[in-house]
């Protein structure tokens, strides 16, 4: 299967005042575009998944929704494990089984979409140091989410993902 790694997009500045919560942070109008053209990207480079998890943190929430909504797919679907550090078992019950053709969406946070794609390549969740960018998307492929049984396919940042799709 190919895991598509998705780091949310360009959220608004921490602020406390506004929100309490953090996870409650919301995409900037800046970053809804910006994910709007790479979602539409991944449309025309024909990377369309069929199941698209996220943290359920109000920014991933929001990338996800605007990558399912341009790639005409179902509503994703909260996964909490996105919004911590990896837990591979936990995130393989989301998952589920797909076969080798299936390609799976997971849109999280940055340090653990790091330390995620580092357990998957690596073995170890500190193996890789990543600048992992906002709209940034990782292709792993693999069989199952297990650690060191990733392979990098690739890894673009928004500007490039945005270039490549034209």
């Amino acid at each position: 299967m190919l895991l598509l790694l998705i780091r949310h997009a360009q959220a608004g500045d921490r602020d406390p005042a506004r929100w309490p919560d953090d996870s409650l942070r919301p995409l900037t109008d800046e970053g809804a575009k910006i994910q709007l053209e790479v979602a539409g990207a991944l449309k025309r480079l024909k990377l369309e998944p069929e199941l698209v998890l996220s943290s359920p943190w109000t920014r991933a929430m929001q990338t996800a929704e605007i990558t399912a909504r341009t790639l005409k797919l179902g509503h994703p679907v909260a996964c909490p494990p996105l919004a911590e550090a990896p837990d591979l078992d936990a995130l393989q019950e989301h998952v589920g089984t797909r076969g080798p053709d299936s390609v799976v969406a997971l849109v999280g946070h940055s340090p653990w979409m790091e330390e995620l794609a580092a357990l998957l390549l690596t073995g170890e969740d500190d193996g890789l140091e990543l600048d992992y960018p906002k709209s940034g998307v990782m292709g792993i492929e693999t069989e199952r989410l297990a650690a060191g049984m990733g392979t990098l396919r690739w890894f673009w940042r928004a500007g490039q993902v945005r270039k490549l799709g034209k």
